[in-house]
């Protein structure tokens, strides 16, 4: 019989306290008969065949005949047959952990808010992560956040909380917008991201410079880092309730959000193919990248078209509405209602 301290641990893989005392049996005597393990289980022989006919019916044993109507049994490799029962044991923890850690912060955050506390001082990647992640589920309006170009995502990346929260924002119908510096479109990889959040329905503003890292939801809380310089070793980040700050907060998205150029998707048909119709979009797509200030060079990274192309696109719309600069062009697209599109 196994040692008292470990009789039940096999329990915890979803064993009988029975099935775990006949299968450690097994491992010791292979080639056993129901009748001789029942003596040295303490159990019924019915109940011990019942206990190795589960056994077998789960992978961790095999019965083969022995002559005269008597079948022995032969325990299956413990690495081979309890190896799955443990991983998929593993992962059900890991699940629980991580909803323990999540009930945790929505916990911490309602006690926060139900003290009246204008700030919360969050500090840790993790913490942080947590936090943003929870604020953006709990989303019933809009998320709005200003993002900086920044080398280093010492809490998450621009990718992965899309594709951890962003996307089922989304479907759910919460509106998204935000405001990103230039510098990002300059980045091949980021400008494509950049424009598949747009034709994905996100409104995407395109400002010089930004002084902050900051993300609202729903005009009632905001998350921002108490010390960007500090974020790449050891992230502190303050979460704002609804107070005074964070209306202030909430101006200065506004502010940058409205004086920057909306970035506008990337506009195909399929259906189609390169229709007249097509090549005006692509035209406008041209007109509204020069208008946020990218470069011939970016913007024709950005579109997958050749640099010429992109130059010989912009020397006829500038033939065609008689403008002499580019700076002329792009105020004349404006004027004329070319970029209308971008707010929608």
């Amino acid at each position: 019989m196994p040692d008292a301290a470990e009789a039940s641990l096999l329990t915890f893989l979803g064993l009988e306290p029975l099935e775990d005392a006949v299968y450690r049996l097994l491992v010791d005597r292979p080639d056993s008969e129901p009748a001789t393990l029942a003596g040295e289980s303490t159990g019924r022989v019915e109940d011990v065949a019942h206990a190795l006919d589960v056994l077998v019916e789960r992978g961790l044993a095999s019965a083969r005949p022995a002559g005269d109507a008597v079948i022995q049994y032969r325990a299956a490799s413990p690495v081979l047959a309890l190896g799955p029962l443990l991983e998929s044991r593993r992962a059900s923890l890991r699940r629980v952990e991580s909803l323990v850690t999540t009930l945790a912060e929505r916990h911490r955050s309602a006690q926060a808010h139900a003290s009246g506390a204008p700030v919360e001082v969050l500090s840790g990647a993790a913490a942080i992560r947590r936090r943003l992640l929870l604020m953006q589920d709990q989303a019933t309006i809009e998320v709005c956040t200003m993002m900086p170009v920044h080398e280093v995502h010492s809490v998450i990346t621009v990718e992965d909380n899309h594709d951890a929260i962003e996307d089922v924002l989304m479907r759910r119908g919460i509106a998204l917008r935000s405001v990103i510096e230039r510098d990002w479109l300059e980045r091949p990889e980021m400008a494509a991201t950049a424009a598949a959040y747009a034709a994905q329905g996100q409104r995407i503003s395109v400002v010089d410079e930004l002084p902050i890292k900051l993300i609202i939801v729903d005009r009632r809380m905001a998350l921002l880092p108490l010390a960007p310089e500090r974020d790449d070793v050891d992230p502190v980040a303050l979460a704002v309730h609804g107070t005074g700050l964070l209306t202030a907060l909430s101006s200065l998205f506004e502010a940058h959000f409205e004086r920057g150029w909306r970035l506008l998707p990337s506009v195909t048909d399929p259906t189609t193919g390169r229709t007249d119709a097509q090549l005006e979009a692509v035209d406008r797509q041209i007109v509204s990248l020069l208008y946020v200030g990218l470069t011939d060079a970016a913007i024709a990274r950005q579109l997958g078209m050749g640099h010429r192309t992109v130059q010989r696109r912009l020397q006829s719309l500038m033939v065609e509405v008689g403008a002499a600069t580019r700076f002329q062009l792009g105020w004349r697209a404006a004027r004329s209602g070319w970029l209308d599109g971008a707010d929608a």
